[in-house]
């Protein structure tokens, strides 16, 4: 499993922690996470919570560009998330190698950069036009999530682009506002049943909560036990210390939380 290390430009992130604003932070702060078991970092400069500011394109720009060039200094893979194809453009132009399509590759303009570049590309799921504006899922979620990845891989393919994609189960979005006990509940259905993703035979990635409660390490610990492929997490050197457990056969219990995070 690799981990792709959460580093946020934005000044809305929820993660305060994770907030960088020049290239001097972004450098030292990518480091911490390839310290602490990152294998790659992902930087974004739009936060997709409800309540988030947006931001126009050359904006995100300008907010994102000087951390994102103390990232590439550090000559690990960084993929930049965003829904706004100017600031992809842009970003790997600036040497970025993966795309992680926060649009859900849903527009002409998004799929066709990553049919021009040799990237790696995360496509989520997601139930409308942007990370902030999305449609609840109603019936069976693993169903849901399967038949539109079904059709989305058929797009791909004509594009030329589906055995580049990872397939993200899009829990790091949820319709605005959810309570937390509806939020718990679809993600734990989802990813109980990450494995009827195999069948496309790509690689699974999943971003894992970084908000320190039992029944978050309760959901990380269902996705490390189905050893996906690529986690986009937080705090890496947590991730892999309940992952070796899970491996070893001797899991930690989802009470030991990391106060720092919390």
């Amino acid at each position: 499993m690799e981990i792709f290390g959460v580093v946020n430009a934005s000044p809305d992130s929820l993660a305060g922690f994770s907030i960088v604003s020049d290239q001097h932070q972004g450098e030292q702060y990518g480091a911490q996470l390839v310290a602490e078991g990152a294998d790659h970092l992902d930087i974004g400069a739009q936060a997709s919570h409800g309540d988030a500011a947006f931001v126009s394109a050359d904006e995100e720009w300008q907010i994102v560009k000087n951390p994102l060039q103390g990232l590439l200094s550090l000559g690990v893979d960084v993929a930049i998330d965003t829904w706004q194809v100017e600031t992809a453009r842009r970003a790997l132009d600036a040497g970025c190698r993966v795309l992680n399509a926060a649009d859900a590759l849903q527009t002409n303009e998004m799929i066709e950069l990553a049919a021009e570049r040799e990237i790696q590309i995360v496509l989520p799921f997601m139930l409308g036009p942007d990370p902030r504006h999305l449609k609840h899922v109603t019936g069976d979620p693993v169903q849901v999530m399967v038949d539109w990845f079904d059709l989305q891989l058929e797009r791909a393919a004509r594009w030329g682009i589906r055995e580049r994609l990872m397939l993200d189960p899009g829990t790091g979005f949820a319709p605005a506002h959810w309570d937390w006990e509806d939020r718990f509940q679809y993600q734990k259905a989802i990813y109980q049943g990450l494995y009827r993703l195999r069948p496309f035979e790509l690689p699974i990635y999943v971003p894992i909560a970084w908000k320190q409660t039992p029944d978050r390490l309760e959901l990380i610990d269902l996705v490390l036990a189905q050893e996906v492929e690529y986690v986009r997490a937080h705090i890496p050197a947590q991730v892999r210390q309940r992952h070796n457990a899970i491996r070893e056969g001797t899991p930690l219990p989802t009470s030991e939380l990391w106060p720092d995070y919390e």
